[in-house]
């Protein structure tokens, strides 16, 4: 399995623990909760469904609307996969297997967590994992940018009489942009560590963990975090 399809994977597991989905609702979702899926076609999308069917993760229901009618239309949209050519009405849901699965994948904490795609997706569901993971996911994904800084930093010092003032300044840009995310993840894990010390010391314990398993003083934030997939320099 390629990291990108386990990433769709991961992500339209989620999604559906959340609800069950026509095909349609999910590439929507995916397209506008997940920023690193702007842009990928039903071609992409059934394939993984029929893998998850495969392996008994999610089943197929009858549903009560064609599963690929954007609302408004009076066609259906047509997928490259579209299940041997047929105008499905189906409903994906996740099995007991399938959310047993998910909450395996969502334990995992190693270096693919911290890359710039799977990050994103994993804090994107950062409402359904556990503190814990939450914690060593941040802190592994702000140690790999700020071994990326360094990186950076170094390249830029050999290479800076070489270089002209556009290329100069889209080096600085790249550096700006990978110290404003490790900014936020500061902020984020100090406001981890806050709620988990805050529990600690209520007296009514886990009594103050919403039902998303998120501390209360998580802070909501009107602007946009840093995209890990959008600008960043690699």
């Amino acid at each position: 399995m390629s990291r990108r399809s386990g990433i769709l994977e991961f992500a339209v597991l989620g999604l559906l623990r959340e609800s069950p989905m026509h095909g349609y609702e999910l590439r929507k979702r995916l397209n506008t909760s997940l920023g690193i899926f702007r842009a990928f076609s039903y071609g992409t999308l059934y394939p993984c469904l029929k893998t998850l069917v495969a392996n008994g993760w999610l089943i197929e229901e009858p549903g009560n609307a064609p599963a690929d009618l954007p609302p408004g239309s009076g066609r259906a949209v047509a997928p490259a996969s579209s299940l041997a050519g047929r105008r499905a009405k189906i409903v994906y849901r996740l099995t007991a297997e399938g959310k047993e699965h998910f909450e395996e994948l969502l334990s995992h904490t190693g270096p693919d967590s911290w890359e710039d795609e799977h990050f994103a997706a994993r804090f994107a569901f950062f409402g359904q994992t556990e503190h814990g993971v939450r914690m060593r996911v941040l802190e592994g994904r702000r140690s790999r940018l700020e071994e990326r800084l360094e990186k950076m930093s170094a390249s830029l010092a050999r290479t800076r009489e070489r270089l002209d003032d556009y290329t100069l300044e889209l080096q600085r840009h790249g550096m700006e942009s990978v110290e404003r995310e490790v900014r936020w993840l500061n902020e984020l894990i100090e406001s981890e560590r806050s709620g988990r010390d805050q529990r600690r010391s209520s007296p009514e314990g886990s009594a103050q963990q919403n039902t998303a398993g998120e501390p209360d003083g998580l802070p909501r934030r009107d602007d946009n975090p840093p995209d890990p997939s959008g600008d960043t320099a690699k």
